[in-house]
């Protein structure tokens, strides 16, 4: 299977096929050839160093869509045990691109909640490419309020452009949907962590992605919009998407200086893809101290932070 190339990365990819095409020479047949080699190997190191060491923001989001990087369900698998998945919203139906289930963290039972893309073209047309309907939503909605009876904390797992934006989700109730669960979770007797693994899209992110402590990866971004989306918007041009990407302050590091993220998680050089098992030990880190922390604490304190939290996401100062 040959390996997915992002746009910035051709010119390494370009050296990394040379190389490659070296080592398959025989190195005895030609006296320089080690040489050669080394020297194009000391080069590649550099290019790699120099390329992923400051990623633009249209960078990053080419890295969190990368269609190798660890899914919803691979760090459901690889940082959970006792897991049991749940379906339906108990409406409409069962909607696929989002993923509800009953999970342990380190001897902690949870409520897990998480946007579910496809690892390839069959699954993630089952699972709407991530984007979730209504009923995803719902079915997102009611985990949360069992979590809350059941005094489990919601572990929430992000990764979507955003809300299935067609004609038929309007009509069962998107918009109304999406708010009713960000007033759930403004409520929720419970605490809530939220993981940005990798796109974080609008209201279909929020919906399921607000809580007590925001942890994002490296490379994952969160946006009012898609720069695409944006660029369509701005300057009738969706071809604009890098020019538009800065302006959305979407980066983990934009996030953490905003004060709307809590901790960033750092990612392999070149993506979580690259290294995936050192990304899962981080993140699973990361969940538990935030919950160790959390679940110490009165509930009504936790509830009192939450809010002020939401209250002061977006307030500014001009000024000198």
């Amino acid at each position: 299977m040959a390996r997915f190339v992002m746009e910035f990365e051709r010119p390494l990819a370009e050296l990394e096929e040379k190389l490659a095409e070296l080592k398959r020479l025989d190195i005895a047949a030609t006296i320089q050839l080690s040489d050669e080699i080394a020297g194009l190997e000391r080069e590649i190191d550099k290019l790699r160093d120099t390329l992923y060491a400051a990623l633009s923001p249209w960078e990053k989001v080419q890295v969190s869509r990368h269609p190798e990087r660890p899914k919803t369900q691979d760090y459901v698998e690889m940082l959970f045990d006792d897991v049991i998945e749940l379906h339906g919203d108990r409406t409409f139906g069962d909607d696929e691109a989002i993923m509800i289930a009953l999970a342990t963290l380190d001897g902690r039972r949870c409520m897990v909640i998480g946007h579910r893309k496809g690892k390839n073209t069959k699954e993630n047309i089952k699972r709407n490419f991530g984007s979730p309907h209504p009923e995803g939503f719902r079915k997102a909605r009611r985990a949360m309020k069992m979590a809350e009876k059941f005094n489990l904390p919601v572990v929430s797992l992000i990764d979507t452009q955003g809300a299935f934006p067609g004609l038929e989700a309007e009509q069962r109730g998107q918009a109304w949907v999406i708010a009713e669960n960000l007033a759930t979770l403004a409520s929720l007797r419970t605490p809530v962590v939220a993981v940005g693994i990798g796109e974080g899209g609008s209201g279909g992110a929020l919906a399921i992605g607000f809580g007590d402590r925001l942890i994002m990866l490296e490379n994952a971004y969160y946006s009012v919009i898609t720069p695409e989306a944006c660029a369509s918007i701005i300057f009738k041009d969706a071809t604009r998407a890098p020019e538009a990407a800065p302006c959305l302050a979407m980066t983990a590091d934009d996030l953490m200086r905003l004060g709307i993220a809590d901790e960033i998680v750092r990612e392999p050089l070149g993506g979580a893809h690259r290294d995936p098992a050192i990304v899962y030990a981080s993140v699973a880190r990361a969940i538990t101290s935030a919950l160790d922390e959390l679940c110490g604490k009165d509930i009504d304190d936790v509830l009192a932070k939450r809010y002020d939290r939401l209250a002061m996401t977006g307030v500014f100062s001009e000024g000198e």
